[in-house]
């Protein structure tokens, strides 16, 4: 099988989703933003923090790219769509699968923003972050899979469904 990358916002369940995802199809799960925190040694906050939001986004892709299992889960974290190289090399190894939930879904969900790595620009809200994203979602997605109101084992068996349409086990 080939690798299944789940990309969206914080919030919409890549986690989640991708632990399930990994337990059905026995597959390992790896989540970017841990990948990322273990190789630099730190936080995605303390990241940000230190490098600003351009080096976070550099180190992010950088370390995006180096992720190329055989077949896995993979959760890349909600701010991979700003890097190209990425999002290429996703779609080279796997199936690129948006998880897309409503802003008042992502709005509920989320606690501490900047504790959690989210990059921002400066005045920028949630909803501006959001709207600014959702079109490079849909630009990198292979599937899209809408989550509000569905249970966990739904949204696993809409994509474990879709796939099988497409043949792309």
């Amino acid at each position: 099988m080939k690798n299944l990358i789940l990309i969206g916002m914080p919030g919409c369940g890549k986690s989640t989703v991708g632990a399930e995802l990994s337990r059905k199809y026995a597959l390992p799960f790896i989540d970017g933003d841990r990948v990322i925190e273990n190789e630099m040694g730190m936080k995605l906050s303390q990241i940000l923090d230190l490098h600003g939001q351009e080096g976070f986004r550099a180190i992010e892709s950088r370390i995006l790219c180096s992720i190329s299992p055989r077949s896995a889960v993979i959760a890349p974290g909600g701010s991979c769509i700003y890097g190209p190289e990425a999002m290429y090399h996703f779609r080279r190894i796997g199936h690129v699968i948006y998880l897309q939930a409503s802003y008042e879904t992502i709005a509920s969900r989320l606690g501490d923003l900047h504790a959690r790595g989210i990059t921002f620009q400066p005045g920028q809200s949630l909803r501006d972050l959001y709207e600014e994203r959702i079109p490079l979602y849909r630009k990198y997605a292979d599937l899209i899979i809408y989550t509000d109101g569905k249970t966990l084992f739904e949204v696993v068996r809409n994509i474990q469904s879709l796939l099988s349409k497409r043949g792309k086990r």
